[in-house]
């Protein structure tokens, strides 16, 4: 096989060009502190990698999203927190509106009150968060949930509840809706509500109602029926007789697992309904307290209705407040959640991280050493190629 200069030449550049692409193959290296640059380098390194990258982007999209939600229920406890002290402190003043000292002037300025606490409670149900969105709007974020009525106040959210991913299979409600937290009410001690007839024309006033029998009480609706000022009895929705007796101011009527206490003297035709609990918005409440508050208390029976109002309204209220508190401790309990899901997630991002600087970060030490000897080899092989094309045989005859 005949040898030219020709040859010699090509195969001396292949190499050259060779030793020249793995030399900035290590100094890209170098730069980019990277052990490959490209897939082809180490395709199954890469792959790894980019998977890794992949678990580790989404694991930030659930820290974003856990903050998203994190700052949403912050801002709806704050708002509850005040919901609850304005809601005290209607409670507050119906009490103080109770007592019969008071006159119907006086109850005309705790009237007043009242309204401009109740504008403050408008106002909380209307919260919104950085970005605009109202906060008890349910998904319909962008309408004001709450516009006062002559009867209360009307709910244009819906029954909605956001949830945002915060794991893989796991969700977390960002918010409550309105309907939740200031309309689903329920009336009375939440079981039943003792009510007295608007014609009733004696002072029997309500008092505790409690339940004794969860399992005597059948959800039906029944009448306490004065038949003289002394004596009772109770029917039912089909007027069947339920029991009946005596009755002494103070005195405690119990039947179907229920009892009722009712405080003065009834008077002959008066009646009080019981019946089961329904829903009705915190405003509805509050309105009704301040038609109460706004009444004539001319004669004992009208007063005796103002308090029966007022006691009512103070039932309903307690009612707020409680699932107020309700809806706070699940607020609680989803803040647990996100702190401790965001624990998994850093340490989660963690060892992500260090798997993939395992596999894709430079090992300096080898780097440098391996740049020196490909230096050192593309050095001597260009003073190796210079010093043969200088032979010749003719140098030598």
């Amino acid at each position: 096989m005949r040898v030219t200069n020709s040859f010699i030449q090509t195969q001396f550049l292949a190499a050259v060009s060779q030793l020249q692409a793995n030399l900035a193959q290590t100094q890209n290296q170098v730069a980019l502190g990277q052990s490959f640059t490209t897939p082809s380098q180490d395709p199954v390194a890469a792959g790894n990698v980019n998977n890794y990258n992949l678990a580790l982007a989404q694991s930030q999209q659930f820290d974003r999203n856990a903050n998203i939600a994190q700052n949403r229920l912050g801002l709806e406890d704050n708002a509850l927190s005040q919901y609850q002290s304005a809601l005290q402190s209607i409670r507050d003043l119906a009490l103080q509106a109770n007592n019969s000292s008071q006159t119907d002037e006086n109850r005309s300025a705790i009237a007043a009150q009242v309204q401009q606490i109740r504008d403050t409670l408008l106002s909380i149900a209307n919260s919104q968060d950085g970005n605009g969105e109202y906060l008890f709007s349910g998904f319909s974020s962008k309408t004001q949930p709450f516009g006062l009525t002559a009867a209360g106040a009307t709910y244009a959210g819906d029954q909605g509840q956001r949830q945002l991913q915060i794991a893989v299979g796991r969700n977390v409600a960002d918010g409550d809706n309105g309907a939740t937290v200031f309309e689903q009410l329920r009336t009375g001690n939440g079981v039943f509500e003792a009510t007295a007839g608007a014609a009733n024309t004696g002072t029997g006033v309500l008092g505790a109602s409690t339940v004794i029998d969860a399992t005597a009480y059948d959800g039906g609706t029944y009448a306490i029926n004065f038949l003289t000022a002394s004596t009772f009895e109770v029917r039912d929705a089909s007027n069947a007789l339920i029991t009946s007796g005596s009755f002494a101011a103070g005195q405690t009527i119990a039947f179907k697992g229920l009892q009722v206490t009712l405080n003065g003297q009834p008077a002959a035709n008066d009646t009080f309904s019981v019946g089961a609990s329904k829903n009705q918005g915190v405003f509805a409440s509050v309105q009704n307290l301040l038609n109460a508050l706004l009444s004539s208390t001319g004669n004992p029976a009208a007063a005796a209705r103002l308090n029966n109002s007022i006691g009512t309204a103070i039932n309903n209220i307690d009612q707020a407040l409680q699932q107020s508190s309700n809806v706070r401790s699940s607020i609680g309990a989803r803040l647990n959640a996100i702190d401790a899901q965001s624990v998994l997630g850093s340490n989660q991002q963690l060892q992500l991280k260090t798997m993939i600087s395992q596999l894709q970060d430079l090992d300096y030490a080898s780097a440098l050493t391996r740049l020196n000897q490909q230096l050192t080899s593309l050095s001597a092989a260009q003073q190796s190629y210079s010093l043969t094309q200088g032979l010749s045989l003719f140098r030598y005859l």
